[in-house]
Formats: C-alpha cells, structure tokens, sequence
C-alpha cells in the first residue's frame, strides 16, 4: 500500500509539472516590403517582454488564445490578436496598419527559435502613486528602503545619490544604468514622481549588455504611456 501510494504521489507530481510547463510561442515580424523587423519590444504583459531579432524572429511563452500580443516598433503599438493561433507573422504597414497570420512550420523550431524569450529580470516594480505616497519629490529618495538589498546614500561632497542595487557594499562604482522611457540617461534626479507612470528595479541588468553591469533602474513616464495609447491603432 505504501509502495502505491508512493507511485501515485510521484505520478501527480509529474502530471502537475507537465500542466505547468512552458509552451513556446514563436512569431516573426516584417515590414510592408517584407524585410525583417529589428530589436521592436514584444509583449503581453508588459512586465514580460522580449524583442525581435535581426531576422525578425520573436518569442514568447505560456500565450494564450485569447490575449493579445503588443509590438513596439518606431514609436507605435500595434496591438495583435491572437486569436487562438499558435504561431503569427506580422507584417507592419503604413498608416498604423498590420496583416497577421498563423504560421505552422515556425511551431516545428519549439524553443530553439530563438535565443532569448520573454525577460522577467527584475526584482521590483513600483508605481508612480507607491512613489508619491512616500511624501518625496525624486525617485531615489522615494526608492530608499523600500527594495531589500538597494542601498541609496547621499554624497554631501560630491552633491550626487549613491546607489548600490545589489547590496554587496564594495567600494568600486556601483552606479546602476538608468533608462527613461527605454532611452538610457546619466541620471534620473531631473524626474519628478509627479511624473513617473512606474519604476522597474533590475538587480541584473545583462539585458542592456555590460553597461548594465550593476543593475538597472528602468523609469516609465506617464507622457510616454499617455503617447502610447494615443498611437495604438
């Protein structure tokens, strides 16, 4: 009976970790000319995203048959059903346009399609209004204690914030990588919270390559989200 009930045990473990297994979606993306599409943002969830590949390849997974797949490409969201499809070819047109069909013989690739899927890197993201509720007026400040392992200090002499995202304490530069509205800066203290539509907190930035050595801080604008929703076809 023991022995069974062992055997049983060790079936619905494997039959949960099947049902809770990734399934890849891959997608390619052209223009109108069909020529592949370069490094555009593709997304479900945009805490979830990837970008295209120089062939135009993208993938996604765990899609399912009634969400809706956001590309970012030259200022613009397209915004594409999927509509019960396992694969899509997108092709971007003039005027906020965009054909879209189901391509079978890019499922056979699986998760050999492409190098890298959906990034979920980060460790924290903040909203604008979690910021405010702090009662400060720039985000490092607001950010201070809120995130375990993000140390930010003051530099009286120097007139410059601190910050060290991954706790280590060492005394080489830890500046992290700042990115507003996917554009990197040298700094974010011009940035009022009044402004800011959300903060993503990278403990590991390889995705921005070795300038994102020490981690990131990704800023969201609420101009660039207002923008956004203006240009969705």
């Amino acid at each position: 009976m023991k022995s069974f009930m062992m055997l049983l045990g060790g079936l619905m473990l494997t039959l949960s970790a099947l049902a809770q297994e990734a399934v890849p979606f891959n997608g390619l993306l052209l223009d109108g000319k069909g020529k592949p599409i370069r490094r555009a943002r593709v997304y479900v969830n945009e805490d979830r995203y990837t970008q295209s590949d120089k062939q135009g390849r993208f993938g996604l997974t765990n899609v399912n048959p009634d969400d809706t797949i956001r590309i970012r490409y030259n200022k613009h969201t397209y915004e594409v059903p999927v509509a019960g499809k396992t694969t899509l070819t997108v092709r971007v047109l003039p005027d906020l346009k965009f054909e879209s069909e189901e391509t079978p013989s890019l499922l056979d690739y699986g998760f050999s399609y492409v190098k890298q899927r959906e990034y979920a890197g980060y460790d924290s993201r903040i909203t604008g209004e979690e910021l405010m509720r702090t009662g400060c007026t720039d985000i490092l400040s607001a950010l201070s204690g809120m995130i375990p392992g993000l140390n930010i200090s003051y530099d009286d002499e120097k007139g410059t914030y601190v910050v060290d995202i991954r706790g280590s304490g060492q005394a080489a530069d830890l500046t992290p990588l700042y990115v507003v509205d996917e554009i990197v800066v040298p700094s974010i203290d011009h940035i009022h919270l009044n402004q800011v539509a959300y903060v993503i907190v990278m403990k590991s930035g390889n995705m921005y390559g070795s300038r994102g050595g020490n981690g990131a801080i990704v800023v969201r604008t609420k101009s660039a989200e207002t923008v956004g929703l203006k240009l969705k076809p």
